[in-house]
């Protein structure tokens, strides 16, 4: 069984990944993975150099195609299980201009009101969505 749990900005000194929630018109917008079906945030690993938010922009212009937006880091997150476990910080970004999307894994995006049923990370993208329109810590 995995878990995921939620923590204030800056717990992590050294987080290794970035999740982007990200609203355009009024909307959520989720990517799909060229080789999925299924939808998620736009987020990834935080590569040698980059800080969170550096990661955050880079993955969220690569996976969405977004150029002008605001962002904004959240909070930081845990999830694992006895295998393993990942940190993060989580991010809102308010896209005000969408450009072609990059050529990169992403096959598409598209809007949703809130989130789509059939998301790829499903043991904690429901987790960290609910946290953000509940009202983060």
């Amino acid at each position: 069984m995995k878990y995921s749990k939620i923590f204030p900005l800056d717990t992590f000194p050294a987080p290794k990944y970035v999740v982007t929630f990200a609203r355009y018109q009024g909307q959520w917008l989720f990517s799909r993975h060229r080789s999925r079906t299924t939808w998620e945030t736009q987020g990834g690993h935080i590569e040698e150099g980059e800080t969170a938010l550096d990661a955050a922009r880079r993955e969220l212009y690569e996976e969405s195609g977004a150029t002008e937006f605001t962002i904004t880091p959240l909070f930081d997150y845990w999830h694992g299980d006895r295998t393993g476990s990942g940190v993060g910080v989580v991010f809102l970004a308010e896209i005000t201009a969408l450009g072609p999307l990059p050529e990169s894994e992403m096959a598409e995006v598209r809007c949703f009101d809130t989130l789509p049923d059939n998301v790829t990370y499903p043991d904690i993208t429901p987790y960290l969505f609910d946290a953000i329109t509940k009202g983060c810590p």
